[in-house]
């Protein structure tokens, strides 16, 4: 690549109207996933770029034009350009990775700053830009565009650190953004009941040398991650950890070096009964990977192991022994998400009652209504495993709970995914997706949103990108057993890949939900498997005779493309089973 940046404009580089061109072609992108106000930041940086003025490109600058802040903005204590700033370049790589693989022009905002810089790709044609599909590309590229992706992800990894101000700061989740709670009382005044993890200092074994840094810096990129995740209170004072409201945990680390080998400890300790809840070691080569992609990568995956909806903060708080037994908010996101790993009646109806008690005495707070949205529809489209019956009321009841957690906090992760499932529920695939884009570029590190928004982009027929992120999911652990597995199958299918699919298929534990035995079913009959299919058949007609005799309707439910539906639907037909056309099945 050659590396042009924009200030000033040079023979060697791309042209302003040519990086115009591109800077329209990402903002008109499905791909690029982020909110408006991120989008209106990108246009914002790059245009004052182009017009010369990148010298201004300040966080001051930014949150005065972007985010309506006053004079009096501090950016020490308030952290919103720095974060949108980390959103932008995620979004950027995931353009670059899905529709904008051929693309002769690059723009990303390097680390450390908000100037975006401009590269050519090498051997680009700027005069014959690739036609691009803005909803979605649903094709491989061709080889170079394989090789470009691979280029494009070294290149990028460097710059992946997202830096957030950790000094004396309480960070939680909050309607719209994050809490950036400055005091105790601060944090008391808002009634948060979300698990509470206190991130210690992190220790080295020399406390005045390089390895002191490398954990320090490791830490706030920890702290970063963390504040990610609307679903906990993070605490980065642990001077001022005497908050002892709800559960809480403390995570412990240290780092150790020897000569180019770098070992980060860390463990995740309940405060309640001192149980080490989570331990794990992270080994590094300096020699293969720069200290910043190290500590960007290590921060990821201590977040996500720890906060994401079936992390070990949501497990072992269900099984603290010493919780109060009042249905406080924290219990009942812990059996919500107890629920969704066991996905049986009990369960279900346990986390449902719970939830709606919370709805009850915190009216005000946006996750038990979002959680309880998320229960009324599972038991809509998992009523053949559940057991729950067919009730009309269901969908409007979770309608009605994701419409009050938007008006609580509308940009909360969760509360977009209940808004994206309700709509697709309801067939308005237009809002789902939006609502999922949305969810996906607050937290993509949050395995469930990426994972329900890739089924969500696969099944309305972007079958690439949407099947990258149900893999991602699935590589995560999320979900309950089986469910990203089915997904997988799916894609597997719909690409015509049936051996894949199949053994995708048997992934699934067939026990979970009779829907997925009913996707073996069509593979097997796309396949002319007639006496395999048959024993599935016969095992459905047994167990779920209901969904049997609807089968056109619950493939419309769920697959939004006629196509598709045809293409499974034949599958079935394939075995003798008699089902209507795509277009008799009316979804609902």
């Amino acid at each position: 690549m050659s590396n042009a940046k924009a200030e000033p404009l040079n023979d060697q580089g791309p042209k302003i109207e040519d990086i115009l061109q591109q800077m329209e072609r990402i903002l008109v992108s499905n791909e690029f996933h982020s909110p408006d106000r991120g989008r209106k930041f990108f246009q914002f940086v790059v245009t004052e770029t182009l017009e010369g003025r990148s010298q201004f490109l300040k966080a001051f600058t930014i949150a005065n034009e972007i985010f309506g802040r006053q004079s009096s903005f501090d950016a020490q204590n308030d952290p919103v350009v720095r974060i949108e700033a980390g959103r932008i370049r995620r979004a950027l790589e995931r353009y670059y990775l899905v529709a904008g693989q051929s693309d002769a022009i690059v723009i990303t905002i390097p680390k450390g700053g908000y100037v975006p810089h401009f590269e050519i790709t090498q051997g680009a044609c700027l005069g014959e830009q690739p036609p691009h599909d803005v909803g979605g590309t649903d094709l491989l590229p061709p080889g170079d565009g394989r090789l470009y992706r691979r280029r494009w992800i070294a290149g990028l990894a460097i710059g992946m650190l997202v830096a957030v101000s950790a000094a004396c700061m309480y960070v939680g989740a909050a309607a719209g953004t994050f809490k950036w709670h400055r005091s105790v009382a601060d944090l008391q005044s808002t009634g948060a009941s979300e698990p509470i993890v206190i991130v210690g200092i992190f220790q080295s074994d020399d406390p005045d040398g390089r390895t002191s840094d490398i954990a320090q810096a490791l830490r706030d990129e920890v702290i970063g991650q963390l504040a990610t995740f609307n679903d906990i209170v993070v605490v980065a004072d642990p001077s001022r950890a005497d908050y002892t409201n709800g559960v809480s945990y403390s995570l412990q680390g240290s780092v150790r070096r020897n000569g180019d080998n770098l070992r980060s400890i860390l463990r995740l300790v309940r405060r309640s009964d001192a149980a080490v809840v989570w331990a794990n070691n992270y080994d590094a080569d300096l020699r293969v990977r720069s200290i910043l992609q190290i500590q960007a990568d290590i921060g990821q995956e201590i977040a996500v192991a720890i906060a994401q909806p079936y992390g070990a903060v949501f497990t072992s708080t269900s099984d603290d022994p010493t919780r109060s037994v009042a249905a406080g908010i924290s219990q009942c996101t812990s059996a919500y998400y107890s629920y969704r790993r066991a996905m049986d009646l009990q369960s279900h109806t346990a986390a449902r009652e719970c939830l709606e008690h919370a709805t009850l005495l915190s009216p005000q707070n946006a996750t038990p209504w979002a959680l309880l949205s998320l229960v009324y529809i599972d038991a809509m489209r998992f009523r053949y495993k559940l057991g729950t019956a067919a009730d009309a009321d269901m969908m409007k009841f979770a309608a009605d709970a994701a419409k009050r957690a938007t008006s609580i906090a509308p940009d909360d992760p969760r509360t977009l995914e209940a808004s994206m499932l309700v709509s697709f529920f309801n067939n308005d695939i237009e809002a789902a997706l939006k609502a999922g884009a949305s969810a996906y570029a607050r937290n993509s590190n949050d395995a469930e949103v990426a994972g329900e928004y890739g089924l969500r982009l696969a099944m309305s027929g972007k079958w690439q990108s949407g099947c990258e992120l149900i893999s991602r999911a699935l590589n995560k652990g999320a979900g309950p057993k089986g469910y990203y597995e089915v997904g997988m199958a799916l894609c597997a299918f719909m690409r015509g890949d049936l051996q894949a699919a199949e053994l995708w298929s048997r992934m699934c534990d067939l026990e979970y939900n009779p829907m997925h035995r009913l996707v073996l079913l069509s593979i097997l009959g796309a396949q002319g498997k007639n006496l395999e299919g048959k024993q599935q058949r016969d095992w459905l007609n047994a167990n779920a005779p209901e969904m049997m005799k609807n089968v056109h309707r619950e493939v419309a439910l769920r697959l939004h493309r006629a196509e598709d539906q045809e293409r499974f639907l034949n599958g079935l037909r394939g075995l003798g089973i008699p089902v209507e056309s795509a277009s008799a099945a009316t979804p609902g």
